[in-house]
């Protein structure tokens, strides 16, 4: 008996980009991402083959299986976050083309996840802000454009309360959301506010910074940092000198950071810090800075290059 063409392996296989993006949006993190997706692959391959040859379609039945269990993680995250050292930020990710070919044979699911809007820190932030059922419900819907029906099969719920759920989450995005400015707006800043640092220019770092910037430091208790949410632009930018000050050896590079530009710390080479901004009328609003490893292991180590 021939295999079905939608049960053919490489067909399977090849449902593992859109189910790394959806997994990724679903939880901020590209680790937990990776690990959702392969349990849903561990399932479907510990299933007898005249399970699996009886499912309709393979892709659909991925995409429940990876949905729940990101259901279930963002259920415990909520529990795990609050023993978290610090404040969390969810995992950044990089742009490929900015970093040196991964080695014959290796994989990452950075390489598999496609930068749009709804990679964007700023959005990921509020997604964060949701329950699990809201999340789930609104980046299906929203993001994949997954019917309220489907929806519902995955999440166990009627499909209104499923098209309430996205509603609420809507709200949410709308109300923190801005348009964001003009690229080559963004690197300009950046490019302004990376020389600043360098320089130790506070005085052009507090112009750069809206007054009331807020910075986010997330180094999960592995790493020195600070610990608590520092806000307004003036003290962000002594924050920032003094660091400069404590690390003259740091390098600063311009790269993409969640499909924006940002800006990557490196230190003989290694990437201890990637950041990433908010910008509103050509000022600098937010800075998430990641400094857990455990986060930055997407960041190959690479010769350091402005």
């Amino acid at each position: 008996m021939s295999t079905p063409p939608e049960s053919d392996p490489s067909v399977i296989a090849g449902e593992r980009g859109h189910l790394t993006n959806l997994a990724y949006r679903l939880l901020g993190s590209l680790t937990e991402a990776e690990d959702a997706v392969q349990e849903a692959y561990t399932r479907w391959y510990a299933m007898p083959g005249r399970q699996r040859a009886g499912i309709e379609s393979p892709g659909a039945w991925l995409t429940t299986v990876v949905s729940r269990i990101c259901l279930d993680v963002l259920g415990s995250a909520r529990v795990r976050r609050e023993r978290y050292v610090g404040e969390w930020i969810p995992e950044p990710l990089p742009d490929r083309t900015e970093w040196p070919a991964a080695p014959l044979g290796a994989t990452d699911p950075a390489d598999r996840v496609t930068a749009d809007d709804s990679v964007d820190m700023a959005f990921l932030v509020v997604l964060e802000s949701m329950t699990p059922a809201e999340r789930v419900a609104f980046v299906l819907h929203d993001v994949f454009r997954y019917s309220f029906p489907e929806i519902s099969a995955i999440v166990g719920r009627t499909p209104a309360a499923c098209r309430q759920l996205a509603s609420s989450a809507r709200r949410r995005v709308t109300k923190h959301r801005r348009p964001a400015p003009a690229v080559a707006r963004q690197v300009s800043v950046l490019r302004d506010f990376k020389e600043a640092w360098q320089e130790g220019d506070i005085k052009t770092l507090v112009a750069l910074l809206d007054p009331d910037a807020v910075m986010t430091a997330d180094g999960g208790g592995l790493v020195s940092t600070v610990r608590r949410t520092i806000e307004g632009g003036r003290e962000i930018a002594r924050y920032l000198t003094h660091i400069a000050g404590l690390s003259p050896d740091l390098v600063l590079l311009e790269r993409t950071v969640n499909g924006r530009p940002g800006l990557v710390a490196q230190r003989g080479g290694t990437t201890v810090t990637v950041a990433a901004f908010d910008l509103t009328e050509g000022r600098i609003t937010r800075i998430w800075a990641v400094r857990n490893p455990e986060k930055l292991r997407p960041w190959t180590t690479t010769p350091a290059h402005p």
